[in-house]
């Protein structure tokens, strides 16, 4: 703690940053893009052709900024100005936006290294107590580190088997929906929670018309499920299915907010893996 916190000069715990930067955070942010994009950009010629830097400036003029590409400054430095004052004097979710692009631009036609970038970027949200981190590509406001990691191992479990492709595109897509910064999608996004579980236990269980219900009843034939959490699910199934629950189409959007959205993003992806590790142990083959 700095001699200006302890004598009660300077909070000492800061507020998570939700719908705000402040300025220790966005200049860190900055920090991580000059350093890790903008400089390694600026230092490589392409064979006497357009340097990298023109390169990624075009790319930026015309898919983010969507301005015409000749209004783009001729030096470096005037170019790199105007990110800047685009960084620094956006709404906050704008400069989320810009920071999220750039970390998904496709790393191999440049000399920059994306998953770096990211690595710093989240270590400065956590640093400066954000409540986003990046998580598969995608900024995503989550803000436990064990959330995060159930999340992530889920997406890059599911990644690996073929039959598990629906789950993948469930998770990412409740993952994306919860995330939107502008107009989250919780009741959605719970929807997609729900159906990568479903799409993990069709594949156990063998049938693909199962219903989450169905297909938990006939797992416990194949693995070694505790009775507790197929209790659990099956009542979170019926929360998601009832005349009052998320697939209702009558449902108020009210009804449903982020830390509905979050619990059962990351209940369902823990859940996942314990389903995947479960049936590799008893000897059930993904494809």
């Amino acid at each position: 703690m700095k001699f200006s916190q302890r004598i009660g000069k300077v909070p000492s715990i800061k507020q998570l940053q939700i719908e705000s930067l402040d300025d220790d955070l966005k200049n860190g942010l900055w920090n991580g893009l000059k350093i890790y994009v903008l400089d390694n950009l600026s230092k490589h010629d392409n064979y006497g052709n357009d340097t990298e830097f023109d390169v990624f400036c075009s790319i930026l003029w015309h898919n983010y900024y969507k301005l015409p590409i000749d209004t783009i400054p001729k030096y470096v430095s005037s170019s790199e100005h105007f990110i800047r004052d685009t960084f620094y004097k956006g709404q906050w979710y704008e400069t989320y936006d810009l920071i999220e692009f750039i970390a998904n631009i496709d790393s191999n036609s440049f000399s920059i290294d994306t998953s770096e970038f990211k690595e710093f970027c989240n270590g400065i949200l956590e640093r400066e107590f954000s409540g986003y981190r990046f998580i598969n590509d995608k900024i995503s406001p989550i803000t436990n580190e064990n959330e995060i990691a159930e999340i992530e191992n889920a997406i890059n479990q599911s990644d690996h088997f073929t039959s598990l492709r629906g789950a993948n595109i469930h998770l990412k897509s409740a993952l994306e929906k919860l995330s939107d910064k502008k107009s989250p999608d919780y009741r959605n996004s719970i929807k997609e929670s729900i159906s990568a579980i479903e799409s993990v236990t069709k594949v156990i269980s063998e049938n693909a018309k199962d219903s989450l219900g169905a297909a938990l009843d006939k797992l416990k034939g194949k693995i070694k499920l505790h009775p507790a959490l197929e209790r659990g699910f099956k009542q979170l199934y019926g929360y998601t299915s009832d005349s009052d629950g998320i697939r209702h189409a009558l449902m108020e959007d009210h009804n449903c907010d982020f830390e509905d959205a979050k619990y059962m993003l990351v209940s369902s992806s823990a859940f996942i893996n314990y389903l995947i590790i479960k049936a590799n142990k008893s000897g059930v083959k993904f494809k």
